[in-house]
C-alpha cells in the first residue's frame, strides 16, 4: 500500500486514539500491518485500536448507520444495522497474538438470503438458534464472492422481541458446489466433497448440557487433505472414500474444517484417487491467505525480521505460556521455566507469514542451545542480547518452513514443525536473473 493511501488510515487513526501514541510509531505500526504482514487496512485499524486502548464505544456511532437486508448488503459497508433469524450458531475460542479470545460466528438469515457472520468481542454474547436478533453498528467485508457480517467492539446484538423473519428453506442439492480440498475456503457453505478418509475418531462432548458423539478426522483427495466433523453418524471408516454433498465450511483458529452437519448426505463412491500424497503440501503466502490457513503446508521465503518475544523466553509451568515478571495470565504468580523460541516474519515475494519456531529446530537452526542462552544473558545482564544474536544469524537468510497455519485479525501464523535453511547457488541465481533481464530487453 502506498503512502497516500496510509495517510488516509492514519488521519482516522489519529483523530479516534487521541494522543494514546505518536504520530512516528502510529505510522511505523500501520506500515507493519498493511505491507508486512499484508492485512486488510480494517484488520490493521482494529489490531491497533486494541492494542493502544482507543475508546471503541464512540467511533462510527453516528447517524449514517444504515438498516438494510441481508440481500441488500454489498460487503463494503461501514455501519449496517441488521435484523435477522441465527439459523446457525458457534460459539468457540480463538487465539489473538498468543492469547486465548472467545468470538461468536455462525449464519443470519431472513427472507432475502443468509450470511456468515462473526462476534469478534464474544465473551459475553449468548445468542440462540432460531431466535431474531437485531446486528447494530455492524460492517461486513467479502470473502470468496460472499458477504460476511462482522459486529466488532463497536457494535451491539440485541434480541428483537416480537420480531418475525421467515428464512426459506435452501434446495441443497441445487445448490451445492463441487469443490477441490485445495480450493475449500473459510466460510462456504453447501458444498460437496468427495474424498478418501485418512483417519477418524469418536469424541464424546456436551452440546447444551446433553452428552453428543462428534467424529472427526482427516479426509483428502488429490489436492490436499483437510479436517473434518460429522454431527452425526454415517458409519464412516478410515480408508474408505465418500461423497459428501451440502457440508459446510467453519474454520478453527483460522484452519478451515469440512462440517457434515444434518442436512448433509453421505454417499460411498469408487476410489479413482490412487496414491494420495498426505504429506507436507507447499504454498505460496499468497495461497495461504487466500485459504485462510491449513495444515501441513510448507512455505520458502526470506527471513526479513526477528520479532519481540523470540530469543530467551519464561514460561508457566502449569499452562506453557510465556510469562512476564513472574506472572502468568491465568495461573498468577509463578516459578517460571526458561524456554527458546523464534517469532519470525518471512516474505516470499507473494506476502508475508509469522513463524513461531520451537527450542528444538531455534537450537538447529542458530546453534544457541538453550544453555548457552542462559549463559549468555547471564554474562551480559541483558537476556534481549540472545535475540539480537539470534537476528544476526537469521535476518535474510532464505527458510523453509513447514507446520499447520492459522489466522486471526494479524494475518497468518504458522506454528512451525519443521524448518531449514536453504543454501543458496549464488552463480547459479545471478545467471538466471541475467538471462531473465536479457530476454525482457
Amino acid at each position: 500500500m502506498n503512502d497516500e493511501e496510509i495517510h488516509l488510515h492514519f488521519e482516522e487513526l489519529k483523530k479516534e486514539l487521541e494522543g494514546k501514541i505518536d504520530d512516528a510509531l502510529l505510522k511505523k505500526e500501520l506500515n507493519t500491518y498493511l505491507n508486512e504482514y499484508r492485512v486488510t487496512p480494517e484488520a490493521a485499524k482494529r489490531g491497533i485500536r486494541r492494542k493502544y486502548g482507543a475508546d471503541d464505544s464512540s467511533s462510527f456511532m453516528t447517524a449514517d448507520t444504515l438498516a438494510k437486508k441481508i440481500g441488500e448488503l454489498k460487503g463494503t459497508e461501514m455501519n449496517v444495522d441488521i435484523t435477522a433469524k441465527a439459523v446457525y450458531v458457534d460459539k468457540k475460542q480463538i487465539t489473538v497474538r498468543g492469547n486465548p479470545k472467545t468470538i461468536v460466528s455462525g449464519i443470519l438469515g431472513d427472507e432475502t438470503g443468509t450470511a456468515p457472520f462473526t462476534i469478534w468481542e464474544g465473551e459475553n454474547v449468548e445468542l440462540e438458534k432460531g431466535a431474531v436478533y437485531l446486528f447494530k453498528n455492524a460492517y461486513t467485508k467479502q470473502w470468496n464472492e460472499r458477504v460476511q457480517v462482522n459486529l466488532g467492539s463497536r457494535g451491539k446484538v440485541e434480541k428483537a422481541e416480537g420480531v418475525r423473519v421467515d428464512v426459506p428453506e435452501r434446495t441443497a442439492a441445487a445448490e451445492s458446489a463441487e469443490v477441490k480440498i485445495a480450493d475449500i475456503r473459510e466460510g462456504m457453505g453447501d458444498v460437496t466433497v468427495t474424498g478418501r478418509i485418512i483417519s477418524i475418531e469418536e469424541r464424546n462432548i456436551t452440546v447444551k448440557g446433553e452428552p453428543k458423539t462428534v467424529r472427526s478426522g482427516i479426509i483428502a483427495d488429490d489436492s490436499g487433505k483437510i479436517q473434518f466433523s460429522a454431527w452425526n453418524d454415517y458409519g464412516l471408516k478410515e480408508k474408505e472414500t465418500i461423497c459428501v454433498k451440502n457440508a459446510y465450511i467453519r474454520a478453527w483458529k483460522g484452519i478451515p474444517q469440512l462440517n457434515l452437519g444434518d442436512k448433509c448426505e453421505v454417499s460411498r463412491v469408487d476410489d479413482s484417487f490412487g496414491e494420495i500424497d498426505i504429506a507436507v503440501s507447499k504454498k505460496t503466502v499468497a495461497d495461504i491467505i487466500a485459504a485462510g490457513g491449513g495444515l501441513d503446508l510448507s512455505v520458502t521465503g526470506t527471513v526479513v525480521d526477528l520479532r519481540a518475544g523470540s530469543g530467551l523466553i519464561w514460561r508457566c509451568p502449569e499452562c506453557n505460556r510465556s510469562v512476564l515478571n513472574g506472572e502468568c495470565t491465568t495461573h498468577g504468580r509463578v516459578e517460571p521455566i526458561t524456554d527458546l523460541r523464534m517469532k519470525l516474519i518471512i516474505d516470499d515475494g507473494t506476502g508475508a507469514i509469522s513463524a513461531i519456531v520451537n527450542r528444538q529446530d531455534t537450537e538447529i537452526l542458530t546453534g544457541v542451545t538453550l544453555e548457552a542462552a542462559e549463559g549468555l544473558a547471564k554474562a551480559r545482564g541483558d537476556s534481549e542480547i540472545v535475540a539480537r544474536e539470534m537476528a544476526e544469524l537469521v535476518v535474510m537468510r532464505k527458510m523453509t518452513v513447514s507446520g499447520n497455519v492459522m489466522s486471526d485479525d494479524f494475518g497468518p501464523m504458522m506454528i512451525v514443525s519443521d524448518a531449514r535453511i536453504e543454501v543458496i547457488d549464488v552463480e547459479a541465481e545471478a545467471e538466471a536473473l541475467y538471462n531473465e533481464v536479457e530476454a525482457a530487453l
